[in-house]
């Protein structure tokens, strides 16, 4: 091949141009910018294996991105070196296998090197991906076609440019530079060893990323876990406790098994590239992602696991999409066994999804088949997701975190640690959800449908308009042997065989769940419906004037840059008048015309949906919004009284909406939101007192807006404490505080117009009771009845403080309790 390459440029030509006409290529890393490529140092290609048809594809690449070509001799040599070579050669006459032997070009790069202080190579690794199919372990189309056989490899070669030329890919990896190797003075050989060694695992840890682990057939799969000790002995249980034959047992095993295990298919995978891309830029506005190259980086040895947030049922389909497309494996999902439906069901399996039911405990046989499927997929190396939130959020916030998953994780983490494991949490931020309307049908009642394959169906032909834009932003990668070795020195120590539980991995498990939802919401997207619905939502009739609404819009982004909630949160880059323009567009607001100008509204069916799409942001605002509260019913405040108290409410806003900054740290936070408010006039400091603007003015009216933000949710908060002082001490159960608690907000709903479902959601009152008992605010007595003191008395004081007096008053009249201390 190489005497091919160097007799003829006019054949090289013709060749590129044909294989340039079929051959459709996706680029990554293919710039002179993004491989910062100095000046007037050579450049030498690393290909993996020898292949004319690769060559061919980078020579093009390379004319398109005005790089150096591999074709052509290297510069400021002593003897002539063609800027390329292959890291292996095939061998043989009639069988012809790979030569693990070093490549002759490497060598005199090196030695050149070596006998040339003034000279550097830097060598460019490139692959690449023909289709990216996983090879199957087993496979016979596999054995046929191997590279190992001269004639067959060219046969193959030509069948894979033919049927997935459209869908390939090649890599550049970034520059090695020869220098900076043989300075570190190893001697030739030993240099020589070392930078082969790089490449090779180089190009293994590429392939691994982008094309993933080698895929074993499900049958094969299913098979291998009914070998495994833990399957055999439950197996065994099973034919003991329940007295059934051996062979049924393992049977029934090898059904959860196939009930279970994903069937990945990269026919379904490509079926969906071209269906996705069609549903993401009609139905949609495209995607935007953020925060991804240091995933990249990741998924070259890591075992990665994806943990997003759940709006939507696309969930599923756009990560391993967007994965796809940015040129990373998709991964294997745990998906709820009630999407395993006709057609839908066969289809998310061919895509990664595995099936997990709702419910197994108690079930030994289940539990140890799927346990031993997903240590299989963790040690082979197979990217995952899975959400921890258990179910999608009908609120539009995160929701309290199921640990299952978790605990299942760190268990197999346990049994094998040589792959480190890594948690890659993901925000997904709609501008419209699908399933919204269904959410806020739920929550004020109505039964949770099940789900049915025409629902999807249904659901696109209803749609007359776009629904916006969708936004996935990575956040920060958490690796969970940093987060073991921080809860428990020790952790290593522990395997399956010394303690099938330790004590500590409940409580590492929460705390995992907890860190990982906390930067998810770090990781938020900002879009123009949120900002709108924060501003619009935040008036009694959800109404603003146009230019007020404007001021609210550059008000609420002013915030947010100044008061950085975390760097890897990403805001709008609109005009307010074009991110009005934009959700009226949507049919989200409406315009209101008088003669006196314009008066942008929400209808009443608009702002029930609205409430989902402020709720994804509330957490950037928390703090801010809690100082504003207090200058509601008071144009001033101490300012070390005004700390107290806001210190003192933190917990509970932490614990609902999943905020970042320890209780511990979070004065300073508190201080700093103080500080922003003030340089923004909406407050001024005289002596130790923070005086409100005059009520006249804009920034009365922001300052307003702001207290609003999170207003419901302390009343939420002082609906309980009153309701626990009218009942008094040791008199209501968790399950009778929560129901008369729900009842009281549903009521008071009805009475104050409140006009957000979520207010009157059972699980945020169950979540505020265990942050009480959590607090030893209150505890568990006899009969399981609540017991308090004093202490919740104080807390419903700061509580009070911040409450509109005409709300404070229904929820007094509703429980009928008076603030009165508790001895």
């Amino acid at each position: 091949m190489e005497k091919l390459i160097r007799s003829s440029q006019f054949l090289l030509a013709v060749l590129r141009k044909l294989i340039s006409f079929w051959v459709k290529v996706e680029v990554h890393n293919g710039s002179a910018e993004q491989l910062k490529l100095p000046p007037n140092t050579p450049v030498c290609y690393v290909f993996r294996n020898s292949s004319l048809s690769d060559f061919l594809l980078v020579e093009q690449e390379c004319i398109r991105a005005q790089l150096p070509k591999p074709s052509e001799l290297l510069p400021n040599l002593t003897a002539e070196q063609p800027a390329h070579f292959f890291l292996t050669q095939l061998k043989g006459v009639l069988f012809k296998r790979e030569d693990a032997s070093l490549p002759e070009q490497l060598k005199q790069l090196i030695y050149q090197v070596q006998n040339n202080a003034a000279l550097d190579v830097l060598l460019v690794p490139v692959s690449v991906f023909w289709g990216r199919s996983p090879d199957k372990e087993l496979s016979a189309l596999k054995l046929l076609f191997a590279y190992n056989f001269q004639v067959a490899s060219r046969f193959k070669k030509l069948l894979t440019i033919i049927i997935h030329g459209r869908q390939t890919i090649v890599h550049f990896n970034p520059p090695m530079s020869l220098r900076d190797i043989v300075n570190n003075e190893l001697g030739e050989s030993r240099t020589q060893r070392k930078v082969a060694r790089i490449l090779r695992v180089h190009f293994r840890q590429l392939r691994t990323s982008v094309v993933g682990p080698d895929l074993s057939h499900r049958h094969s799969l299913v098979n291998s876990l009914l070998h495994a000790p833990l399957v055999i002995d439950a197996i065994n249980n099973e034919v003991k406790e329940k007295g059934v034959d051996y062979q049924k047992a393992k049977a029934k095993a090898q059904y959860y098994g196939k009930e279970i295990a994903s069937d990945f298919s990269y026919a379904a995978i490509r079926l969906l590239d071209i269906t996705l891309t069609w549903f993401w830029n009609k139905v949609y506005h495209g995607i935007e992602v953020n925060h991804l190259e240091p995933i990249k980086a990741l998924a070259k040895d890591h075992e990665i696991i994806y943990v997003p947030c759940h709006r939507s049922h696309i969930d599923y389909l756009l990560l391993s999409y967007v994965l796809f497309k940015q040129g990373l494996t998709p991964p294997h999902i745990a998906a709820g066994i009630n999407l395993n439906m006709p057609v839908i069901g066969g289809l998310l399996r061919r895509s990664g999804a595995f099936f997990i039911r709702r419910q197994f405990k108690g079930n030994q046989l289940y539990t140890a088949v799927f346990n031993e499927y997903l240590h299989t997929l963790f040690v082979k190396g197979f990217p995952t997701e899975y959400f921890i939130e258990g179910g999608r959020s009908r609120t539009g916030r995160c929701i309290t975190p199921k640990t299952g998953m978790l605990a299942l994780t760190i268990r197999s983490y346990l049994r094998d640690n040589r792959r480190p494991i890594v948690f890659i949490p993901v925000y997904i931020g709609y501008e419209n959800v699908l399933e919204v309307k269904t959410y806020l049908g739920e929550l004020r009642g109505k039964s949770k449908k099940k789900e049915s394959p025409l629902d999807v169906f249904r659901t696109l032909a209803n749609l007359k308009r776009t629904l916006g834009k969708v936004t996935v932003n990575f956040s920060s990668p958490l690796l969970l042997s940093d987060f073991l070795t921080e809860q428990q020195p020790n952790w290593y120590d522990y395997t399956l065989a010394k303690a099938a539980k330790p004590e500590w991995l409940n409580p590492a498990t929460n705390t995992l769940a907890t860190q990982l939802i906390q930067r998810i919401n770090a990781a938020a997207s900002v879009n123009p419906v949120n900002l709108i619905a924060m501003a619009l939502l935040s008036t009694p009739r959800q109404a603003l004037d146009k230019n007020t609404l404007y001021f609210s819009l550059d008000f609420y982004l002013t915030l947010l840059k100044q008061l950085p909630y975390s760097e890897k949160v990403t805001l709008p880059d609109q005009t307010r008048q074009s991110m009005t323009q934009y959700v009226e567009s949507m049919k989200l607001i409406h315009t209101h015309t008088d003669a006196l100008g314009d008066v942008v509204t929400l209808s009443e069916k608009n702002a029930v949906v609205m409430t989902y799409y402020r709720n994804n942001i509330l957490h950037l605002f928390a703090l801010p919004s809690l100082v504003s509260c207090f200058f509601i019913n008071s144009p001033y405040q101490i300012r070390d009284d005004l700390i107290k108290a806001c210190v003192t409410l933190y917990p509970y806003l932490k614990t609902e909406l999943f905020l970042i900054w320890p209780e511990q740290q979070v004065k300073a936070e508190i201080e700093n939101s103080i500080s922003c408010l003030k340089q923004l006039k909406l407050v001024s400091q005289e002596n130790d007192k923070l005086v409100r603007s005059a009520p006249n003015t804009v920034e009365f009216i922001q300052l307003s807006l702001l207290a609003k933000a999170i207003s419901q949710m302390l009343e939420r908060f002082y609906l309980v404490i009153s309701v626990l002082l009218k009942a008094g001490s040791e008199t209501l159960d968790a399950h009778m505080l929560e129901t008369q608690c729900q009842n009281i907000a549903q009521r008071l709903s009805l009475v104050q117009g409140i006009n957000a479902p979520e207010f009157f959601d059972k699980t945020l009152f169950r979540n505020l009771i265990r942050t009480l008992k959590d607090k030893h605010v209150i505890t568990i007595g006899n009969s399981s009845a609540l017991c308090f003191d004093k202490a919740l008395y104080d807390i419903g004081l700061a509580a009070k403080r911040i409450l509109p007096p005409d709300i404070r008053y229904s929820i007094l009249h509703l429980t009928e309790s008076e603030f009165k201390p508790v001895n």
